[in-house]
């Protein structure tokens, strides 16, 4: 059975992310460097939702059937997008799940997201639906790692990250993805803000 991790409240003061990444001379990155660096995408878990699973009248599109951010995810996807600002970074492209937590924790963060059907937890999918949604992701993760001085945001779901780099991450946490030589997603580093 799969454990979640739960997010308490965020704190008011800003924590320095966690990286645990090495750059290109195999020496620690900081994460504003990295990112600066470009090449990669940094995909986040949305913020902060209470509970497990969606309920079983869940819908795409109608927040009232699904599980919402809750006021301490609000703080937390607030918390990000002050981060991303206070380090003068600016995403190339926010893509979200369509699920309302993460376009929520998108829009909070970045003020924009563009809805990517591909980012959807893979809830109720077909093993081909599966495939093809992790395929196109990882065309994007190839077509991202040619764009230097640029990166990516797309805000997910715990699962999905979890098939398609086999591992998952914390409400508000995510992974800087990089195509490696074999055009497979690599994970450079774990970020989060506390």
């Amino acid at each position: 059975m799969l454990q979640r991790r739960h997010f308490l409240a965020a704190p008011l003061a800003m924590p320095a992310p966690s990286l645990l990444s090495r750059g290109a001379q195999g020496a620690q990155a900081a994460p504003a460097d990295l990112l600066r660096e470009g090449g990669l995408v940094l995909a986040l878990r949305h913020a902060l939702a209470p509970g497990t699973f969606d309920p079983p009248e869940f819908k795409v599109g109608v927040c009232s059937t699904q599980r919402n951010l809750n006021d301490a995810g609000r703080v937390q996807a607030r918390q990000i997008g002050a981060w991303f600002q206070a380090q003068r970074l600016k995403p190339a492209r926010v893509r979200s799940s369509p699920w309302c937590r993460c376009v929520d924790t998108a829009q909070l963060a970045f003020g924009t997201h563009e809805a990517w059907s591909a980012l959807g937890s893979p809830r109720g999918a077909t093993e081909s639906t599966n495939a093809a949604s992790l395929e196109a992701l990882r065309v994007a993760i190839r077509s991202a790692s040619t764009q230097r001085g640029r990166f990516e945001v797309w805000v997910t779901h715990m699962f999905v990250l979890q098939d398609l780099v086999g591992q998952g991450t914390s409400v508000g946490e995510g992974l800087l993805l990089r195509a490696g030589a074999d055009g497979a997603p690599q994970v450079l580093g774990r970020w989060s803000l506390g």
